[in-house]
């Protein structure tokens, strides 16, 4: 059975019980905001602006965090970074003070510009947009399990139900292997096999687990001969050579060599409004230090269709990360000690985050497609003009966008495609 392009991602941040007294301090004013839904259409629009543009940018900012400590121990790097940003802001809700306020600041949202409201709004046009518009290639949403024994804020549970799409269900944490099985299975769900396994053991002391879910199947509009696919060599690095399945194909692509940071950009577009982007730079470091949003907008503006013969190796990774140091670095520390404030989830337990988990797969073969029957290939005669080679067979980078609002719902770098 073919799989093509396949993305899936899962994060969960587990919310447990800590050691401490119960916190009265439970409401700040920004606990009224789901109140004033009555905004104005145009600031409602500005809002989703302000906070689309944060996301983007908080998808590289953690995207170098992460590749600072992949580095040091030569691992691919994938990750969704607007569902980290969607299961960090549905936590955020629950938040109050610093700790919203840390939150705030770290997916780079201005408190000056945005209300939690706000921030709450335009995360249900993001969600109901993606649902609604392509069923059959992406579904996204998070999910809330609450022990029986746990009385969260009934607003709380509600501003995760009516603006992040939330499923919520009941559990008992203390049969830690039934729960643990449980979130399992809704995950496997969800995500139509691909992640499995995303709780091996949970605490007793587990209240909730707030989970953020995104799968993403694309099947290439021109996909690949696997008559043409052979064996081949990538080059880890200097030392460093293993083989893998080449795909090849000659065909018109859109391409951009950004001589800025000399780096070849090659745009392979799913049966879709979604887009890999094949980044081949000269040199890795050198990207990776100036990457931004910015820079894809820049190629699609520029990019040119031209004739290339080009060669992307088959490869299936699946990442695994605990985020905490990565978020502590980004400055969100509150949340996961005893600083906590998640009063606006009880103000009757001192509550703290214990660990934000994070898992993604992606698959590249020559169909795109789970099982599909290609039909409509054209056949064109070889000309002998010379065709340029455009040969992914050392370290790249991969962005997976939607083209029309550039939002990335996907972003890694692959070092060796057999790990």
């Amino acid at each position: 059975m073919m799989r093509g392009a396949v993305g899936i991602w899962i994060l969960s941040a587990v919310i447990c019980m800590g050691r401490g007294h119960p916190d009265h301090h439970a409401h700040n004013s920004h606990g009224n905001d789901h109140a004033d839904q009555d905004t104005a259409s145009d600031g409602s629009a500005n809002s989703l602006s302000l906070v689309t543009s944060a996301n983007k940018e908080f998808g590289y900012r953690l995207y170098t965090k992460l590749a600072a400590h992949a580095d040091s121990e030569g691992k691919n790097i994938f990750f969704s970074p607007f569902s980290v940003s969607v299961a960090l802001a549905a936590l955020s809700t629950g938040a109050r003070e610093e700790t919203q306020h840390q939150l705030f600041s770290g997916l780079g949202f201005n408190n000056t510009l945005l209300t939690q409201a706000d921030v709450d709004q335009a995360f249900q046009i993001l969600l109901k947009t993606t649902n609604n518009t392509s069923q059959e290639d992406t579904s996204e949403g998070t999910a809330v399990f609450v022990d029986n024994n746990f009385k969260a804020q009934p607003d709380f549970l509600e501003a995760l139900k009516q603006y992040y799409l939330a499923d919520g269900f009941n559990v008992d944490f203390t049969q830690t292997t039934d729960s643990a099985n449980t979130i399992n299975k809704y995950v496997e769900e969800k995500t139509n096999g691909k992640i499995d396994k995303l709780v091996e053991s949970l605490d007793p002391a587990t209240v909730m687990y707030l989970i953020s879910y995104i799968y993403y199947k694309g099947k290439w509009a021109t996909p690949f001969d696997p008559k043409l696919t052979k064996e081949d060599i990538f080059m880890v690095d200097e030392n460093t050579k293993v083989p893998v399945q080449m795909m090849n194909m000659e065909e018109e692509f859109n391409t951009y060599y950004d001589r800025a940071i000399n780096t070849s950009v090659l745009q392979l577009p799913f049966n879709s409004s979604y887009s890999m982007l094949l980044l081949l730079p000269d040199d890795m470091s050198t990207l990776e230090n100036a990457i931004c949003p910015g820079h894809v907008t820049k190629w699609l503006k520029w990019m040119a269709s031209r004739t290339h013969n080009v060669y992307i190796p088959k490869f299936s990774i699946k990442t695994s990360y605990t985020l905490n140091d990565v978020l502590i670095e980004m400055g969100m520390t509150h949340m996961f000690g005893d600083r906590a404030n998640f009063s606006g989830i009880s103000d009757a337990h001192k509550l703290a985050v214990s660990d934000v988990v994070h898992q993604a797969t992606l698959d590249v073969d020559e169909a795109g497609a789970t099982a599909a029957a290609v039909t409509g290939i054209g056949i064109t005669l070889l000309s002998y003009r010379k065709i340029p080679v455009l040969k992914f067979n050392r370290p790249f980078m991969v962005v997976i966008i939607e083209r029309n609002t550039e939002k990335v719902i996907f972003m890694g770098k692959i070092i060796n495609p057999n790990i």
